[in-house]
């Protein structure tokens, strides 16, 4: 079946976001006689704001509302994300090659919309997708399958024939849920050996596998 349109997750696999995050939440939690481990880091990856503050104050051990820790850590990320955030590997050169197939592109993230469009706005990438999809379009979270589902009805193509680019385990699982073709893109804090329900795994967004899986005609024909 011949990819007709793409979507992107955004944190962690549009850009290095995760890093800055694990640094702040580590801050948070050392400045409350805590350690950031990289169990809390899977259990928050791919998920919405509402679920990481409670993940955050239930495997840390923590007494205070989930809200209060959240907002820290929002306020500590809020600070330094201009400054300490950027594209990851081959994202211009995916886009660049995306828009010479002329796909239809979106964004499908956890995270909330005015964030997803700041962040695209101040890169200068928001013009790259028909739409965002974001925390508030949905009442189910990653892993569930909702956004990506939600994502298909938007584009108006089958399930199968939307490809769909996550760095996380939830992620992934989410669209796998919904019938998506799901590739997956490791990085520091999301290792490829945690990414076995993609169909495809790249070291990067450039990779010429996905180049060439996304420039194929019938993806039938390919053992993914």
């Amino acid at each position: 079946m011949t990819v007709r349109a793409v979507v992107f997750d955004l944190d962690g696999l549009m850009f290095d976001t995760e890093a800055l995050f694990h640094r702040v939440s580590s801050e948070a939690l050392v400045a409350r006689g805590k350690a950031f481990t990289p169990e809390l880091m899977q259990a928050m990856l791919g998920r919405r704001a509402a679920e990481v503050g409670h993940v955050l104050k239930e495997l840390a051990g923590l007494d205070e509302p989930a809200e209060v820790l959240l907002a820290e850590v929002r306020e500590r990320f809020a600070a330094e994300v201009d400054r300490a955030v950027h594209p990851t590997p081959g994202l211009f050169a995916l886009l660049d090659h995306l828009r010479g197939r002329a796909l239809p592109l979106a964004v499908a993230t956890s995270s909330r919309r005015s964030y997803a469009e700041q962040l695209l706005l101040r890169h200068g990438l928001r013009d790259h997708f028909a739409f965002i999809l974001a925390a508030e379009d949905v009442t189910r979270g990653k892993p569930d399958p909702e956004i990506y589902r939600l994502a298909a009805e938007r584009f108006g193509v089958p399930a199968g024939s939307m490809l769909v680019l996550e760095d996380s385990p939830a992620g992934l699982a989410a669209a796998r849920g919904a019938g998506a073709i799901a590739v997956g893109v490791p990085h520091e804090h999301s290792p490829a050996e945690n990414l076995t329900a993609a169909d495809l795994v790249v070291p990067r967004l450039d990779d010429p596998a996905l180049l060439d899986l996304i420039g194929t005609e019938d993806l039938a024909l390919r053992t993914l």
